[in-house]
């Protein structure tokens, strides 16, 4: 099995790569048509939601700088 990489793009999606599946909240599985990388909508103006159709361009803003999480509540 591959990994997944998540990748969050400045100013736009999320990019899926490798192995893995998109299920709704009944656990349908998303029909991707083969493909093994999509790009996940952030800014919620996609009329392809979840997937990102472009529309974020001009419209949303977000430097992707990576950080660490505090840690785990016990």
């Amino acid at each position: 099995m591959s990994t997944t990489r998540l990748i969050i793009n400045n100013n736009g999606s999320v990019k899926v790569e490798g192995d893995f599946e998109i299920v709704d909240k009944e656990g349908n599985v998303y029909g991707l048509g083969g493909r093994d990388v999509v790009s996940i909508c952030r800014c919620a103006l996609s009329k392809n939601k979840p997937f990102c159709d472009g529309s974020h361009k001009g419209h949303f803003e977000h430097e992707a700088i990576a950080f660490d999480l505090p840690p785990k509540k016990i």
